[in-house]
């Protein structure tokens, strides 16, 4: 039988496939890239069965990545690079074997060369991408959680804004929370078999997961909405608008839940309801995401225009201008964080700058909520002043002490 050699470097290759595909998706996408290789697999083993033993030459053989046919000493195979490699590279490169006497050469080029696939990211990299979202997920969810309490607990801050920025703070915590959960349920031990895992619990915790992400886009929408509103001074915010947007926040993703649980039950009852690839019903999920996004960033366009013309000195009146200069500041603070950078990435393909995805969809991502807790909460002069009024009159209560800050007016702030 001739000799068959593997090649080293394949090994850094799938790994990478993996990780980058992981990394970059709320799924676990490497049973797409496995299942596609297995099904390369059967068909080349099928292959090999009509062929039949020969005694000259070389034998066909899966190599874990292609299939090789049957050639003679001295002949030169050429394959082109597997299709699997799309799932994150374009390519038209080609891998080519000899076969000799001793059996079937290296490949050359390497499949990570002759493919273009990019194996300079060490798997250092994504360990540390990991261990930066999860201290990110988790210091956000502590900081969220803390300026929850203080919008709850004094009465003065009970408004309209704060009721928004209230629920706004709670998608931000539950989606934490559901990537604690989607993490301890798919991913507690290097034995568990992600691609047949079918069992209840992660099917739930998948659709959590979904649900969680959805409503965090909508009241990021909610948001964009109300600084729109504010700006044009047209909208009454009545507890009818309130509820309307309640049901746009949390309502609306439910429905979109409930049609894509239905889809896959009926249609595609596969594993843990987390391969998506080519699925036309994930598109119940990831269309009302795609539209949220883009009419936040048609808002946020909106909103840029509005504060130019009402910031021009001729336009307004002087004890006005203040006020919009600081909706200002506070909108242009507040509007990169409201999933702005997801138009731009939302439509390039998955293998498109990994670090740089990596890096704003993970690392950065994960303190997207402790940034809006600072921006909406801990920042706003108004919380500020409570808080600092409420201590007062603790010390004065335990220690007689009276201070004039206490007897301040209430500040009013556009958020």
């Amino acid at each position: 039988m001739a000799h068959i050699t593997e090649t080293a470097p394949f090994g850094t290759v799938r790994l990478l496939v993996v990780k980058i595909r992981y990394a970059l998706s709320s799924l676990h996408p490497e049973c797409e890239y496995i299942f596609q290789l297995e099904k390369e697999e059967r068909r080349c083993l099928q292959y090999i069965s009509e062929q039949g033993n020969r005694s000259t030459g070389c034998h066909p053989f899966w190599d874990a990545v292609s299939c090789w046919p049957h050639a003679v000493t001295g002949e030169t195979i050429h394959r082109a690079c597997p299709a699997v490699f799309s799932l994150f590279k374009n390519n038209t490169g080609s891998v080519s074997r000899n076969c000799t006497t001793g059996g079937w050469s290296r490949p050359f080029p390497p499949y990570h060369i002759a493919c273009n696939v990019d194996d300079d990211i060490p798997e250092s990299y994504f360990a540390t991408v990991k261990v930066i979202y999860t201290i990110g997920y988790s210091i956000s969810l502590v900081v969220l959680a803390v300026a929850v309490l203080i919008l709850l607990l004094f009465r003065k801050l009970r408004c309209a804004r704060n009721l928004i920025h209230i629920q706004l703070f709670v998608t931000f915590i539950l989606k934490s929370v559901a990537v604690f959960i989607k993490d301890a349920t798919l991913f507690s031990s290097d034995d568990t078999n992600h691609c047949t895992l079918s069992t209840f619990a992660c099917k739930v915790s998948v659709v959590f997961c979904h649900y969680c992400v959805m409503a965090n886009f909508f009241w990021l929408l909610v948001e964009a909405l109300y600084l729109n509103s504010l700006l044009l001074s047209s909208f009454y915010h009545s507890r009818r608008c309130l509820w309307g947007f309640s049901l746009l926040g949390w309502g609306v993703p439910v429905l979109f839940i409930v049609l894509w649980i239905g889809s896959r039950v009926y249609f595609e009852d596969t594993e843990c309801w987390d391969i998506n690839e080519d699925s036309p019903y994930w598109w119940i999920i990831k269309g009302p995401i795609v539209v949220s996004i883009a009419v936040n960033f048609m808002l946020f366009i909106n909103i840029i225009r509005i504060l130019i013309q009402k910031l021009n000195p001729r336009l307004i009146q002087f004890n006005n201008s203040s006020q919009y200069r600081r909706l200002t500041k506070s909108t242009l603070l507040l509007i990169p964080l409201f999933g702005t950078h997801y138009m731009f990435f939302n439509f390039l393909p998955d293998y498109f700058n990994v670090n740089l995805r990596l890096c704003i969809e993970l690392c950065m991502g994960s303190f997207q909520g402790l940034l809006v807790a600072i921006l909406y909460c801990f920042l706003n002069q108004e919380v500020q002043k409570e808080v600092h009024m409420q201590w007062f009159r603790w010390q004065e209560r335990s220690y007689g002490v009276v201070s004039p800050a206490a007897k301040g007016s209430q500040m009013d702030t556009p958020f």
